[in-house]
């Protein structure tokens, strides 16, 4: 026994009670136990590489090149994307994908290049192969955007999985972002990321990672173009990157690198090469198109480990009603459970659930659950027995029930990577339903189990269908979320057809957004907190999830009133609008703050409310393009590297820009303008791009800005949609996209485009359609009229 663990055992049933203490220190010996047994000892590798090529064969979008000891097949689709695959690899299999691979571009060729290279043509990137195996995607200009040197293998002796390496080149003046959810980002500077989706355990900060969600998913912008690369294997990895340097040393550049390290699965690659519009279109197109959440969870969200009771959920709505603060969902966490356990409810507190449900309905206030994966194992559960039936939960390589300690205690685990066992999980959620639930929030799925030492996860080598092609869980553990949420969402839609699913989780991997979005998980209380928030936003976005937020506040501790005013009002522009907290955390509530404090969030709540025809919009675009409601200021235009280097502020669509107070005692604050004149929506004062200006953040606001022309579709003082409408500058034409849609069914509604252009004296504003330009059905209002 290793005397380190043996005093963290000790430890351990000390400081979390002697049940639970026991528990976790027998799940991470039981791990311990397994994985010695269970996994392949390694023992002696070879190195291997491509070596010389030795010929080709032309295919559909591109061919195999082959090489000595590999072989490369690379394949450009119809939508642009490029996929390559070593030793045979192909991209399906894939959990990434939705539903099957694109058509090939029947217009790109193979071609001969120079020093007996070859190269595939294409219209959107050009693909050249060295005679040794490196890979270069270039512009059709012909300008090098990565180059990845030729990869390398080390394979056991005696067989098993290969771990490899691939080196990356990309330009001097590039920037990395990416990777899933990364706390210290949305840039991502010089030094090593990990792919293996990991519940901290404690509060995390900018310092902390991994996290919960990681993906081998990288947006890579420079002068020339952006570009987006994605490794598609599930298998525990590290991600190293360096950013380059211009006229490094005796003035030659320095490039950018990205050293990819896996433990296993096959070495294959997609990129899309554009504008980050049009690289993140092609993105979804592989990955399946975001899921549209109903109108309602758009709104304001209120939630709490340690609600208690009806009483106390009452109490607090009726807090907001009484001070006349909009509210749209309550979420109920673990403790509205019958000891913790899934699909259960607490009868002495919660008697009379549907009831209450009920009657938040009818004020427009929706319930939320929390869904855990870990089913306690005990005779008499209904969904443990159920399971047995079924033959649902993750063995171990001797056929033995995996057992984990989680919340209802010793725990097993459903095997959501099995298509039955969606199905059978799937059906649970009917439950749910009929207690009123009308949206689930997937939390502990990475998935998670306590343990006093060693990695807080299932065993690696427990045993996974993986589709019936079988495996562990070194190849399982990253899509383990994304395949729960799968099954709900899947159980849902056919529950309750005729609404939209609404979920969200807290891990997840390439292609979570098919299934709804995700939020921070437990973010420290602080203001490194507060910046980690957005960092999370608009890293996830990038990644294709367009649906997140953090949980206001901060998950633990006591935010002081002008830390959670601040947070409050930054969730506000945020997709997901959530307060949360721990149990042991200080209230979230906005008149917990004083009459100040209240009344500011009172001001945030109410725009929110005034923008949610702004955000069903972006809610439609982005399922319609992949676009994200909140994007990086260099969105529009990545070649300002000013604007590439602000992680600060951000778009909120195409027609706003946001700029949140992430700083104590901040009364003003520099704001990085893209070109272009901006309104400041509240004084309506003029600021032109390109620029840093200094705007005013009083503690009652951040700063807001609309884009000259923007044409926002707002909720008007009758409830109905409302045209606002900021003034183009003198010789431009404004415009912008609404989508008319306030409900939770499947319909989809017209895409209206809209005009704004100066004649004679004022603004007017047309419709664009098919027979030309019409007056808007909607009231239009012009804002910005003072500035020439």
């Amino acid at each position: 026994m290793n005397g380190r663990d043996l005093v963290r055992s000790v430890k351990a049933v000390g400081s979390a009670g002697a049940a639970q203490g026991l528990r976790t220190v027998q799940a991470a010996w039981r791990r311990r136990r397994a994985d010695a047994t269970g996994l392949p000892q390694r023992g002696a590798e070879r190195a291997r590489v491509p070596g010389p090529v030795r010929g080709v064969e032309p295919g559909p979008g591109g061919g195999v090149v082959r090489f000595t000891r590999s072989e490369l097949r690379i394949v450009v689709t119809v939508n642009g994307a490029v996929f390559w695959g070593w030793d045979g690899a192909g991209p399906e299999p894939s959990y990434a994908l939705a539903g099957r691979c694109p058509e090939p571009d029947p217009r790109a060729v193979l071609e001969p290049d120079k020093d007996g290279g070859w190269r595939v043509v294409s219209e959107r990137a050009t693909v050249v192969v060295s005679r040794h195996g490196a890979i270069e995607v270039q512009t059709p200009g012909g300008v090098v955007l990565r180059r990845d040197l030729p990869p390398r293998w080390w394979e056991p002796v005696a067989g098993g999985a290969a771990r490899w390496l691939q080196r990356s080149e990309v330009a001097a003046d590039a920037r990395f972002f990416g990777l899933g959810g990364r706390a210290a980002g949305p840039r991502l500077r010089d030094g090593t990321y990990r792919l293996w989706n990991t519940d901290p355990g404690h509060t995390f900060a900018p310092g902390d990672d991994p996290l919960y969600i990681t993906m081998p998913v990288q947006m890579i912008v420079s002068d020339a173009a952006a570009h987006l690369v994605f490794h598609d294997t599930s298998w525990d990895g590290t991600v190293q990157l360096r950013e380059g340097e211009e006229g490094a040393g005796s003035g030659h550049d320095r490039a950018g690198t990205s050293e990819l390290r896996m433990d296993g699965g096959p070495l294959r690659c997609w990129v899309m090469v554009g504008t980050p519009a049009r690289v993140l279109h092609a993105w979804v197109s592989l990955t399946g198109a975001p899921a549209l959440p109903p109108a309602w969870a758009l709104g304001h969200h209120h939630a709490r480990w340690g609600f208690g009771s009806e009483e106390e959920v009452r109490r607090i709505v009726a807090g907001y009603q009484e001070r006349g603060l909009p509210l749209d969902a309550v979420h109920l966490d673990i403790d509205h459970y019958d000891a913790h356990q899934v699909f259960t409810v607490d009868r002495v507190h919660f008697p009379k659930l549907p009831v209450l449900a009920e009657e938040l309905r009818r004020d427009g206030i929706r319930l939320v659950s929390i869904v855990d994966p870990a089913v306690k194992a005990e005779p008499g559960n209904a969904v443990y027995d159920s399971g047995m039936v079924e033959d649902a939960f993750v063995r171990d390589a001797g056929g033995r029930l995996v057992r984990g300690a989680v919340w209802p205690g010793e725990s097993v685990y459903p095997d959501f990577t099995h298509a039955r066992v969606r199905q059978w999980w799937g059906r649970f959620y009917e439950e749910r339903l009929a207690q009123g639930f009308s949206g689930f929030w997937h939390d502990m799925n990475e998935p998670t189990s306590f343990t006093a030492f060693g990695e807080n996860t299932l065993p690696r080598s427990a045993r996974h269908s993986l589709e019936g092609r079988g495996g562990d869980h070194r190849e399982a553990h990253n899509v383990y979320a994304l395949c729960m949420a799968r099954a709900g969402y899947e159980g849902l839609s056919e529950l309750t057809p005729q609404e939209r699913p609404f979920l969200f989780s807290r891990s997840g991997w390439a292609g979570l957004q098919r299934y709804g979005g995700t939020w921070s998980g437990d973010v420290a209380t602080g203001w490194p907190g507060l910046r980690a928030s957005l960092s999370l936003v608009l890293g996830l976005g990038l990644c294709g999830v367009p649906y997140s937020g953090p949980d206001v506040g901060g998950f633990d501790g006591s935010p002081s009133p002008e830390l959670y005013l601040r947070w409050f009002q930054l969730g506000a522009y945020l997709p997901l609008f959530r307060t949360h907290a721990s149990l042991r955390a200080g209230r979230r509530e906005p008149w917990e703050f004083g009459d100040d404090i209240l009344e500011h969030a009172r001001v945030a709540l109410v725009e929110r409310r005034r923008l949610l025809p702004y955000f069903m919009t972006l809610a439609h675009l982005a399922r319609r393009t992949g676009a994200p409601y909140v994007r990086p200021l260099w969105w529009g235009a990545p070649e300002d590297r000013a604007l590439r280097d602000c992680e600060d502020a951000f778009l909120l669509g195409d027609c706003l820009l946001v700029a949140p107070v992430l700083d104590p005692g901040a009364d003003r604050r520099a704001v990085q303008l893209p070109r272009g004149r901006w309104y400041d929506t509240v004084t309506e004062k003029a600021y032109e791009g390109p620029a840093q200006v200094l705007v005013e953040a009083p503690l009652g606001r951040i700063p807001v800005l609309a884009r000259a022309g923007a044409v926002v579709p707002v909720r008007g003082d009758d409830g109905g949609l409302e045209l606002e409408v900021w003034a183009p500058a003198r010789g431009r034409v404004g415009g912008g996209l609404v989508v008319p849609d306030g409900g939770d069914g499947w319909d989809e509604p017209e895409l209206e485009r809209y005009v704004a252009r100066w004649q004679g004296q004022r603004v007017v504003v047309r419709r664009d359609g098919d027979d030309g330009p019409s007056v808007p059905s909607y009231p239009v209002r012009v804002r910005g009229l003072g500035t020439p």
